[in-house]
This record gives structure tokens, sequence and C-alpha cells, in this order.
């Protein structure tokens, strides 16, 4: 519960402190890092740092929490906090950074606003931080341990069974554990994370859905290979393991997280995907497929060719062994070479979507507001959309995917991601 005269100097300062918090964030992750160069060893993604993406997310999540406790002081933003919490989790975040966080994060509020953070100010702020800090860590205790993952050892050793080439730029590993020991528990929709040493001596972490149902005895990541665009570097991860990975080669991965996960119900299912997003969506339909589902399915697909498509037939053969399912796949470019495919960019006109469908969503971020715009002009409420990006949640939006009172984006990460341009609905989806 944030007291009632910090919640009055929050409110009073949030227009101010929101509008330096670029500043602020970049002058944080600038000192923080030139004093602490281990922490970029595999917790913070060099990608982000240089792109912008990760400041933008700490600045966004700080300022929709902030928001939110002023909407209401009682609650915090639960969706807010279980995005974050996730993503922690897969990272092996434990709660003494918080304390480096909060030490070199108020320094540059300080530095940025000078004069302007008063006792009362500082106070306040520092309320907001440690209420979010201590729920994140309670969150992130109770995932570990439900996980049975030990925050200050997270990561295991997998051994690559088979290399599979999906698409010229898409590549699928199945794994299993080296030690020999049983697979770690993990629903349908969730990624781990792959943490690779770099030539240059320092670890990298990229998220990966799993692209398979969780079964007992091996899993399987898929790899869009992420070439460089405009000024942004190619992708460091997935470059690597496309390079340099091979059978027989070990990978460290996390054990599963995320939050956006296939539920348990009988109504009716839209997953809708562009690009390598539809790897959480295979992962659905075979576990629907496995545990022998009549639940009614619709499978719609984004891509820029048939030949981009990556787990395309593995698609279309799992949607045949479910009782009520189908498929729709829009192509921008080649369409004659895909029999029933339609042309240019995903438009739900005239589908017949049942109202009351669980829609899952995963691509870029421009694909996702296009279609939810879409969606929700087809009467599927809010509610019921859940969406999965890819890299530092930048939505600008609050649990329920509106934009927030602070025009701030809400979510923090630590995947891969480039940005996408407006009109390209399949460009860099990626992990």
């Amino acid at each position: 519960m944030l007291s009632p005269e910090s919640a009055a100097v929050v409110r009073t300062t949030l227009p101010a402190v929101g509008g330096a918090l670029d500043e602020i964030t970049t002058r944080f992750y600038g000192t923080m890092l030139a004093d602490q160069p281990e922490l970029l060893d595999g917790l913070f993604n060099r990608g982000n740092q240089a792109g912008g993406e990760q400041r933008q997310a700490l600045a966004g999540s700080i300022a929709g929490f902030a928001t939110e406790l002023l909407a209401d002081p009682d609650t915090r933003p639960d969706a807010l906090l279980a995005r974050i919490a996730h993503k922690h989790a897969a990272l092996g975040v434990t709660e003494d950074q918080y304390t480096i966080v909060h030490k070199y994060l108020f320094r540059a509020i300080g530095d940025v606003l000078g004069e302007a953070v008063t006792s009362e100010v500082a106070a306040a702020w520092d309320e907001v931080y440690w209420l979010m800090a201590g729920a994140l860590i309670a969150r992130e205790a109770r995932l570990y341990q439900e996980a049975r993952v030990d925050p200050r050892k997270p990561w295991r050793q997998w051994t690559v069974v088979e290399r599979r080439e999906e698409t010229p730029d898409v590549v699928s590993f199945l794994l299993r554990p080296a030690d020999g020991g049983p697979l770690p528990a993990a629903r349908a929709g969730q990624y781990v994370s792959v943490r690779v040493l770099m030539p240059d001596g320092i670890h990298q972490t990229r998220q990966y859905t799993l692209s398979s149902a969780p079964g007992d005895r091996l899993r399987r990541i898929t790899v869009k290979r992420v070439g460089s665009v405009a000024d942004a570097p190619e992708g460091e991860v997935s470059n690597q393991l496309h390079r340099d990975v091979r059978a027989g080669a070990e990978l460290t991965l996390s054990a599963p997280f995320g939050d956006v996960v296939l539920d348990d119900a009988d109504t009716p299912l839209v997953l809708v995907s562009a690009g390598i997003g539809c790897t959480p969506m295979v992962a659905m339909l075979e576990h629907l497929a496995a545990t022998g589902s009549a639940r009614p399915v619709h499978v719609l697909h984004a891509d820029l060719t048939a030949a981009d498509h990556a787990l395309c037939a593995e698609t279309l053969r799992l949607v045949d062994q479910l009782a009520d399912a189908r498929t729709e796949f829009w192509y921008e470019r080649d369409t004659a070479e895909a029999a029933g495919s339609r042309a240019g960019l995903m438009d739900l006109a005239g589908l017949d979507l049942p109202a009351d469908a669980d829609v899952y969503l995963c691509g870029s971020l421009s694909f996702m507001r296009a279609v939810r715009t879409q969606l929700l002009q087809a009467g599927i409420p809010a509610r019921s959309i859940r969406y999965e990006v890819f890299g530092p949640d930048l939505w600008l939006a609050d649990a329920e995917g509106n934009r927030n009172s602070s025009g701030a984006p809400a979510i923090a990460s630590g995947c891969e991601w480039r940005a996408t341009t407006p009109r390209n609905q399949t460009e860099t989806v990626v992990r």
C-alpha cells in the first residue's frame, strides 16, 4: 500500500519524473554498467542496451507501476508484475540485485532532476520503488520454488540431439538434459533462456519459446537468425546458434517460464501469429493434439512468403489431428506458390470468429496492435486477448492491452528484439 503522503507527492511529481525517465534510465544504465561491468555478463542484453529498448522498458515499468498505484493505492498491477517476474526468473535475477539497481537508479534521478528531488520527493519515489521491488522479489521467489530452481544456480546443460533446418533463416534444436535427469515441468507457450558465451568472453542471454509440447523426453527451440537492420546490429545469440551449434553440442538453458500459457478450458481458441511468432502456437497445437482436445481452433498466420513460414507443415499436420480446427494463412509475396493462402497483410474481415474465444497473439508489436484492433471490432473482448512480445515489451499497455495513462511502456524483459516497420507485419519477429 502506498502511503497517502507519498501518493500525493508522486501524483504531483509524476509528470516531471515521467518526462525525464529516458534521460534518467540512460544515465542509470551507463553508470551502473560502467561500475559493475559483470552485470553485462549474461544478465543485460547488449543489443537492447545499444538500441535503447531496455531503458524504455525500465522507464515504462516504473511509470506504469506508479500510475497504477495512484489509481488504486491498495492494489498492485498484477499483470505487469507477473510478466516482469517471469522474465526475471528466466534470467536468474536475485534479490540482492534490486539493491544495486536502487543505488544507481536513485543516483541518476538526483543527477538529472537536481534540487527538485527534495527529501520528501526522494522518500515518496523510494517507497514506490521498494513496493515494486518487494512485490517482484516475492513473486520471483515463488516462481523459483515452483520450478525447483536455485536462483544462484539457474542454469543447466542440455545436449543438442538434432538440428533441423526449417527455412533459410530458421533452425530448430531438439534438446535433452546432458545430465540424463528428468525434464523440468513446462506448459505450452512458455520459453527458456539460452545463455551463450560470445567470442569476446561475455555471456549473452536470449529467450526462446519451447516450440514443441512439454513432453517427457525432448524439448525443442526454434531460432530465427536476426540480421542487421538500419543501425541495429545483427542478433548476437541467434547468429552464433545458426553458425556454430550442431548435433552433439551443448547449450546452457534456464528452466521454463512465461505467463502466456495455454489454459485447460473448453472454450474456442484463436491462435494468431506472424513470422517466428508461430512457435508458441505450434507448441499449443501439439499439446491439444496429444491430449485429444475437442476445442474449436482457428489458426491464423501471416508471413512474407510461404518459404519463410517456419513449421508450416507441422502446423497443418497437427491441425489435421484435431477434431475441429482450421487454418488461414496470409503471405505478402509469392502467394501463387501456396494454394489456399491469402495475399497481403492479415485481414480478419469476413472470418467467422467466435465471440467467446480465447485469443493468443504472438508477433511484432505493429502486427499485434493491428490485429488486436480487428479482433475488438469483431466483438472479442479485450480480456480474452493475450499476447507474447519478443523482447522488451514496448506495447504501451496496461493489463488489458490499453494504453496506460502515463503513455509509457509497461513491461521489462531480456529477450532479443529488433524494431519492425509499421507496414510490414512479419519483419524481424524474433527471439
